[in-house]
């Protein structure tokens, strides 16, 4: 775009932008969380990344997210999908848009600090009624624990957090540094059976969907099909394609494998991912002591 945008910000002083001047952040490394998320891989984005052949044609993305891994890899050539909608403009405005995406934010998050309350219901339902991806935005760095939760109707149900959302200055620096790293990759809105058909021989696929055991209630995940999405790998796996998917693995403090049904042959190596405790259990259990309920998920790779 190469175009300088001025920025005023709300203590009425002036500053002037070059939002495509900004260094890449350091390799394999991404930027601080600019969607707050349960389930992100941004602790682990850069084992993940590690994982990945250096030469490859394009990376691609089918279940995007808060993108940790994308934004570790900073593909030179990309493609990001997810069925939700506003999550891809929320990323396309942050691409094409900067200044409109920060100045929503920075309107949302002064409501917010007079009364939040009662300006989160008011944005929860404003999305509700006209979903759009500057109030998914400031709704994913509000609500409790990044918690993406959907009734079957399609409406976001999350309660407000009990934390502070990043002041928007903070919150610019974050945008500057995640559209360095995405400035190559292209967002789209559709199902991740379309995304991974469209990759050749010689691209990289990551896959972190709806994990089979606990997240359902997530990211209008009900229809999700785990014994679909293997099929797809294996298609994609026959073309050429490397591909390398993050899924549950072990619960209650290794006390509990879960099953997966895998398709044999299917996956050439695996890495055990160490995850803490787990975030969803911690927000259905409240302020319950979190005792034996370490997860660890599995990265399993097709090559």
């Amino acid at each position: 775009m190469g175009q300088t945008n001025t920025t005023i910000f709300s203590d009425n002083t002036t500053d002037t932008l070059n939002w495509d001047d900004v260094g890449v952040m350091n390799n394999l490394v991404p930027p601080p969380q600019l969607l707050k998320w349960i389930g992100n891989k941004q602790r682990f984005a850069q084992q993940i990344a590690s994982v990945f052949p250096t030469n490859y044609g394009t990376y691609i993305e089918p279940f995007l997210g808060s993108g940790a891994v994308l934004g570790a890899i900073k593909p030179k050539h990309g493609v990001a999908g997810d069925v939700i909608k506003p999550l891809i403009e929320l990323w396309n405005l942050l691409k094409d848009d900067p200044e409109r995406l920060y100045r929503s934010y920075e309107k949302n998050w002064h409501e917010y600090m007079q009364n939040p309350k009662e300006v989160y219901k008011a944005i929860l339902a404003r999305f509700n009624d006209n979903p759009n991806g500057e109030d998914f935005l400031f709704i994913t760095r509000s609500c409790y624990g990044g918690v993406i939760r959907f009734t079957k109707e399609g409406r976001m149900s999350t309660p407000i957090g009990p934390h502070t959302p990043i002041s928007p200055e903070s919150f610019r620096k974050r945008m500057l540094a995640w559209r360095a790293c995405v400035k190559n990759t292209d967002f789209v809105s559709e199902p991740y059976q379309v995304t991974m058909r469209k990759a050749v021989a010689g691209d990289v696929i990551y896959c972190d969907p709806p994990y089979v055991d606990s997240q359902a209630i997530l990211y209008g995940a009900q229809a999700f099909k785990f014994q679909e999405l293997l099929e797809i790998i294996a298609e994609c796996k026959a073309k050429g394609v490397k591909v390398a998917l993050s899924i549950d693995g072990f619960k209650k403090s290794k006390q509990r494998v879960v099953e997966l049904n895998l398709i044999e042959g299917l996956f050439e190596r695996e890495l055990i991912v160490e995850g803490g405790s787990s975030m969803l259990k911690r927000f259905q259990k409240k302020d319950q002591i979190m005792i034996g309920e370490d997860v660890h998920d599995f990265l399993l790779m097709t090559w």
